[in-house]
């Protein structure tokens, strides 16, 4: 029976993710280790009898932001359509696939597991959208947490600022981020996960799967508002689980059951019947 599942995918590493300023609408590049770990992490959770099946994803949805598109494209899926933000060249697609052909098979070359790059084709439309955008940090865009405590002190308002609580002046609160990861849920949940929650999968023998997976790449701190709001928990108390850049999540539902959101601890490789 099939159970969905949501991956949420933090961007690679940038200057600004190793420094600790809050990067939310400022556009910076990945790290050169940055680009290195998000392929590694590609080759090992992204295929055929992997965590990431391409072939069950439903839906990507990514951030309007550079970084995360990046992001996603460095785990070199093999999409049928070209992404977005490369429309605009009518040779897009297929330089792209044959880069993504090229980079695959040397990636998955001699491991022994037939995860070969046709293993990573995946029929999932990708969508750019800004409800999963990083949070507006507003004043303190550019500056670490050490140094909005210090302006805050010598504005007399205390060093006890917590963004989960208290938003950021001249950004966004923490009802403005829940409004919009709320309706990302809903769109989710309804488009994707209701018409395949609990029913049998295709195959008689389970080796084929119902699409109902949702792959997400985006930011730290939306990233962590989503994952509260997927299990229905408020943001001002804060979560208590962290994501490193690069980092790679799981969130699903309890006995195949859409009225019981859970975060999945551990999720297992699919391995498919032979």
């Amino acid at each position: 029976m099939t159970t969905p599942r949501v991956f949420i995918v933090r961007h690679g590493e940038t200057e600004w993710s190793l420094s600790g300023q809050h990067t939310g609408s400022t556009d910076i590049p990945l790290t050169e280790n940055g680009e290195k770990r998000i392929r590694a992490t590609g080759k090992a959770l992204v295929g055929h009898n992997r965590l990431i099946v391409p072939a069950q994803l439903a839906h990507i949805y990514v951030s309007p932001r550079k970084r995360a598109q990046h992001t996603l494209e460095l785990l070199n899926l093999q999409l049928d359509e070209p992404y977005p933000w490369q429309l605009h060249s009518s040779n897009t697609k297929k330089e792209d696939q044959q880069q993504q052909t090229a980079s695959g098979a040397e990636g998955n070359g001699g491991d022994g597991d037939g995860d070969d790059g046709g293993s990573r084709s995946c029929s999932a439309r990708v969508e750019v959208t800004e409800d999963i955008r990083e949070w507006d940090y507003g004043e303190y865009e550019g500056i670490t947490s050490a140094e909005i405590r210090d302006r805050r002190e010598k504005a007399g308002l205390g060093r006890d600022w917590d963004i989960w609580a208290d938003g950021c002046p001249g950004g966004e609160s923490p009802e403005d981020v829940t409004a919009r990861v709320d309706r990302l849920i809903a769109d989710i949940r309804s488009r994707f996960h209701a018409p395949c929650i609990g029913k049998p999968r295709s195959g008689a023998t389970g080796s084929e799967t119902q699409q109902g997976d949702v792959l997400i790449v985006a930011h730290g701190h939306i990233l962590r508002a989503f994952a509260m709001r997927w299990v229905k928990q408020g943001l001002r108390g804060g979560p208590l689980f962290l994501m490193e850049a690069g980092g790679v999540g799981t969130l699903s539902y309890e006995h195949k059951n859409i009225d019981e959101p859970a975060i999945l601890l551990g999720g297992a490789f699919i391995v498919h019947d032979q």
